[in-house]
């Protein structure tokens, strides 16, 4: 017996799919949004399977009797990812601000409460939760962050929820609608288009990382003929 074949892979979402179920899927959304270890989950990849196994296409995927009943995945996931995410923000609330302040911790940084804050500000606290759905690993922590950083609760809730249905609504219904033309090469090419979904969701944070580190190059370089000054070239008389 190849006892390899047991083994869940946590890390690979048709694994996942085919031997969890549709309980254990939403379990793992609300795990991957609520709970700081889930962090790994592979959440899009996982819902756009899920999509493809509540489809026609689920028996050419994954295999004979693979298929979930699509009305629990469609109304079950967002109600766990918002479930999550609420999660996290109370948790952020109670015990976030001594978690961050220590200096020895290694998961829970006050870098992270920082770069939170810079990510609030550049795209306001609305735009930061709604986004941060699409976004690997931040989608895990930015919420315990925000109610470290004391984001009101309703307002979080309101962004949460739109968030929250707009992430595993979008994710599902591609593998649904798409699932029959996604069977032929779904192995070889989920990667590739998670990937593509990762980079175009992340987008415009790197805008705003080149941006900032262009303005600080920008001013280190303004400030450096300034220090030679009385020393040669600038010499006054």
């Amino acid at each position: 017996m190849d006892y390899n074949q047991l083994a869940v892979n946590l890390l690979d979402a048709k694994s996942l799919v085919a031997s969890v179920g549709a309980i254990g899927i939403l379990a793992i959304i609300f795990a991957e949004t609520g709970l700081l270890v889930g962090f790994f989950f592979p959440g899009d990849s996982l819902l756009i399977l899920a999509g493809v196994a509540a489809s026609s296409a689920a028996d050419k995927v994954l295999g004979e009797g693979a298929r979930l009943p699509a009305a629990i995945l469609f109304v079950g996931a967002p109600i766990c990812a918002i479930a999550g995410a609420q999660l996290g923000h109370a948790f952020g609330v109670k015990v976030g601000p001594r978690l961050f302040e220590k200096p020895e911790s290694k998961i829970f940084r006050r870098e992270f409460v920082v770069k939170a804050e810079e990510y609030f500000d550049k795209f306001g606290p609305a735009k930061a939760v709604v986004m941060a759905r699409f976004i690997p690993v931040v989608r895990t922590f930015l919420n315990p962050v925000a109610g470290t950083l004391g984001m009101p609760a309703r307002k979080f809730f309101v962004w949460n929820v739109v968030g929250g249905v707009l992430w595993t609504e979008s994710m599902l219904m591609i593998g649904y609608f798409f699932g029959d033309a996604m069977a032929p090469v779904i192995d070889k090419y989920l990667l590739p288009a998670m990937a593509f979904i990762i980079l175009l969701s992340i987008s415009p944070i790197i805008i705003e990382v080149i941006r900032e580190r262009k303005k600080k190059k920008a001013g280190a370089e303004a400030e450096q003929p300034g220090e030679p000054v009385g020393g040669g070239r600038h010499r006054k008389g």
